[in-house]
């Protein structure tokens, strides 16, 4: 008899494998200008008022509001109030200041004719309307007063958060920091693209791919590319790299057959290899070597790709502290009938079109080797592992493959 087959690891159970090595990243104090992407991790206390002092929302001219009240009235010009000058003299009744927009108010007036409503004279201006008191003008801690908490722990950090912090004279912000992914690329049959192929030998892709998609996600990734299929010079490569790295990613060389250099290589050192319940991407492996976290993907480039998606997106979305680390879903129409294997959870690459009333077209076939076909689609179509058929109009769940729902998908 034959030897019996393990059974298959569950999709939810490997995830959880993964997201449990890769752990939290540490907590550290970046300058502002480099957090884009990051997560605040503290809470955000304004040290500052915004704005700081009453200022002018146009340029025009600071006036007491009872002087204009009478407008059309001619007044005095007594100072020019540039934005960023310091030295602002107080307003005296019956005169006026030019000011430029963001300037401070100065003290003795109580609103801003903007320059559109006057003749824009230098030494005596004509202001052809009145204003209210307060009109145009900007008051301190309007927006942020000091003291106030601007954006709790947690908040992902996009432009509009950065520029809130270098306002309030931040120069750093805790954050936590960026995974360091060492990508590693195996095989003795890959040649780097630009150099001539010889006969059995192919471009090297996933290791591009990879580093990208870690790089999408948030994390920081080395490329180690062209380890050979040796166990010996494996290891010399590795440990020499490895230092310093928050996860260790391969792809290839974890399935059953020979020459599996990482599964050779990692087989009793830590990392533990299993069949995965999917398609594609069923061999996978999880671990620690040296100290650091492994996780090695399956060689085929869709199965390598597709299970950073499943596996190794969300723990590095997790350790950053996202608390939203899946890509956005959706419900959709099939535009044709598939198959899929029993017991398994099917991952095939779609095309969704909202505009065809939520409609997603599978494009290629389920190999694992269709690049061109993944490279084509916006989302992966996923199908329950005990569900073999789907039939066209079946509804089905649609993971999108950006961090927004595309509007239309054109083949």
């Amino acid at each position: 008899m034959g030897a019996v087959p393990s059974p298959l690891t569950a999709v939810a159970d490997h995830r959880a494998r993964i997201a449990e090595l890769v752990g939290p990243m540490p907590v550290v104090t970046a300058p502002v200008a480099d957090c884009l992407g990051l997560v605040l991790a503290a809470d955000l206390v304004a040290p500052v008022s915004l704005p700081p002092f009453d200022n002018s929302a146009m340029d025009g001219y600071a006036v007491r509001a009872a002087d204009v009240a009478g407008a059309p009235v001619s007044l005095p010009v007594a100072q020019d109030i540039p934005a960023g000058r310091t030295d602002v003299p107080p307003l005296e009744p019956g005169t006026a200041h030019r000011i430029m927009t963001g300037a401070p108010l100065p003290p003795g007036a109580d609103a801003v004719v903007q320059v559109e409503w006057t003749d824009g004279g230098t030494e005596v201006v004509r202001l052809e309307r009145g204003v209210a008191e307060g009109a145009n003008v900007r008051r301190a801690a309007d927006d942020v007063a000091a003291g106030a908490t601007v954006l709790r722990a947690g908040t992902p950090l996009g432009p509009a958060q950065l520029g809130l912090a270098a306002a309030l004279g931040l120069a750093g912000l805790p954050v936590r920091r960026r995974p360091r992914v060492l990508v590693l690329s195996t095989g003795s049959e890959l040649v780097a693209p630009g150099e001539p192929l010889r006969p059995g030998q192919i471009y090297e892709s996933n290791g591009v791919m990879l580093a990208a998609a870690v790089r999408e996600a948030g994390g920081e990734a080395e490329l180690l590319r062209f380890v050979p299929d040796d166990v010996a010079r494996f290891h010399d490569a590795v440990a020499a790299r490895l230092p310093g790295f928050d996860l260790l990613l391969t792809s290839g060389g974890v399935s059953a057959g020979a020459y599996e250099v990482v599964k050779d290589a990692l087989t009793g050192r830590g990392v533990e290899f299993t069949r995965v319940a999917m398609q594609p991407g069923g061999p996978q492996g999880a671990g620690r070597y040296l100290g650091v976290a492994v996780a090695t993907l399956p060689g085929n480039p869709v199965s390598a790709q597709v299970s950073f998606e499943v596996f190794i997106r969300p723990a590095l979305r997790a350790a950053m502290g996202f608390a939203r680390v899946e890509r956005p879903t959706a419900r959709a129409r099939l535009s044709e009938a598939i198959t899929s294997p029993a017991g398994r959870t099917q991952f095939r690459r779609g095309a969704y079109d909202p505009a065809s009333g939520r409609v997603v077209t599978p494009v290629g076939g389920p190999g694992s080797h269709l690049l061109s076909a993944l490279a084509l689609s916006d989302c992966l179509i996923e199908v329950p592992p005990e569900v073999t058929e789907l039939a066209e109009g079946d509804e089905v769940l649609v993971r999108f493959l950006g961090d927004s729902t595309p509007s239309a998908m054109t083949l």
